[in-house]
């Protein structure tokens, strides 16, 4: 192991600890770190601008790929299709929440279940997952946190279970389809493989291990539920109430249906997740013109740099070879045993998801699992599944693990609730245990 891959390593280990710290701002830890990787290790150690310059990414921007995928695209440095995406849908979102969509739906949800906690709690859960089936993880997560505190303010009970638990469900429905979550479009398209090949081999696993997190976080969360105080919910607003202008309410409900019309079919019209997200913020911000500044404002910018830094240092890692080396020691030690094989690679792939972004390390399995099949015997199909529930799922482990995780949190803080490493691990960890654990007995049943 060479300098630059030992600094790149000891680089995202402080990251990784001050953002478990909670002192410093996360997004200032990350753009820290980003800095240090782009001026020690690729400036002082490596002296190679190719390496800042291909980190940095921003010549992906101005192609034709960015907006319009006319072929694949190797996942390097910093994502910015997943930076505009994401800041697309955060303005959409506060276009929604101003036309009062949010608190039509969570007035409408909290009656059809006579405002009890616990059945709003389970719903909530199977909306998640079945919601992002279709739909980025993040744009669930906006969706749902959005209208979860909204009811939390109205019922009176803890958020927080709630949103930890929903969290989780989209990151294990988006491992039951192609388009649920970026990996699989990565695995999907470099192997040949189409949405129903995905729904019929991990949405198995993602529906079985759906049962047993909702009988989980039921089973951790259903005490800490319970409302503060009684609730008098004969005095509850109507839903008409929260609808001030009809208008705003059709035509905010109406970009995001556009938004998850175009998600579904993005594979189709190739129609990228940059370009849906700068069409729903132009649609927003075009719309509410005369309260731009509310929209605006709404917009956590916090986030977006915390992703920019968090890439970069990533980037590092990549750069460096570190993730390939890592991707060369599962291939090292499998040898031709598909149990072995198929248990090391979705651990792996789990453990390292929860702790490094999951789309470059899927893309570096990928070749990885293609050489075992080859080499091996092991059906390429076998490997496949393995390598989607481990980073899908693994990610879910920790607060960094996941785009939806940080947004989720995100929006916690933006809310008044500060989500703690602890808080959020102590019950993500070992939901993506049991998870990972369940999905390896299915692969080990069906395909080895």
């Amino acid at each position: 192991m060479n300098l630059a891959q030992i600094l790149a390593i000891i680089i995202f280990i402080v990251m990784f600890a001050l953002v478990v710290w909670d002192r410093i701002p996360k997004h200032l830890v990350t753009l820290g770190c980003g800095v240090l990787v782009l001026v020690v290790v690729f400036g002082i150690v490596m002296k190679s601008w190719t390496a800042v310059w291909d980190t940095l990414n921003i010549k992906s921007i101005g192609t034709l790929n960015f907006w319009y995928a006319t072929s694949q695209s190797e996942s390097t440095g910093v994502d910015w299709a997943t930076i505009f995406f994401l800041g697309g849908m955060m303005v959409m979102v506060e276009g929604m929440a101003l036309a009062g969509v949010f608190r039509w739906l969570c007035l409408k949800l909290a009656k059809l279940v006579h405002y009890k906690a616990i059945p709003l709690f389970l719903t909530f859960m199977v909306l998640a997952a079945v919601m992002a089936m279709f739909i980025d993880s993040i744009t669930v997560i906006l969706f749902l946190a959005a209208v979860t505190f909204e009811l939390a303010r109205l019922l009176k009970f803890n958020p927080i279970p709630m949103l930890l638990a929903e969290v989780f469900c989209a990151n294990l429905g988006g491992s039951a389809t192609m388009c649920g979550d970026p990996p699989n479009i990565i695995i999907g398209s470099q192997l040949g493989y189409s949405f129903m090949d995905f729904l019929t081999n991990t949405g198995v696993c993602a529906g079985v291990a759906l049962i047993l997190m909702i009988i989980y976080f039921f089973l951790v969360f259903r005490k800490k539920l319970k409302p503060a105080a009684d609730v008098d919910t004969s005095n509850m607003p109507s839903p008409r109430s929260a609808i001030s202008s009809k208008k705003d309410f059709a035509v905010s409900s109406g970009i995001f249906l556009i938004a998850v019309a175009l998600l579904i079919t993005h594979n189709v019209t190739h129609l990228t997740v940059a370009f849906i997200g700068v069409l729903v913020a132009l649609l927003t911000v075009i719309y509410f013109e005369k309260r731009l500044k509310r929209v605006v404002k709404g917009v956590d910018y916090k986030t977006l740099l915390f992703f920019v830094g968090l890439f970069i240092v990533v980037g590092g890692l990549e750069q460096t070879g570190v993730l390939e080396i890592v991707a060369g020691f599962i291939a090292q030690i499998c040898g031709s045993n598909a149990y072995i094989m198929v248990a090391v690679i979705i651990w792996v792939s789990a453990i390292a998801s929860a702790f490094v972004d999951n789309i470059p390390f899927a893309a570096t399995m990928v070749p990885i699992i293609k050489t075992l099949a080859a080499t091996t015997g092991v059906p390429i199909a076998t490997l496949a599944w393995t390598l989607a529930m481990g980073t899908d799922v693994g990610g879910a482990a920790t607060p960094i693990g996941a785009s939806a995780n940080v947004v989720g949190i995100a929006v916690a803080g933006k809310n008044g609730y500060r989500i703690k490493w602890g808080e959020y691990c102590v019950t993500a960890a070992p939901a993506m245990i049991i998870t990972i654990g369940v999905s390896m007995l299915i692969i080990f049943i069906r395909y080895c």
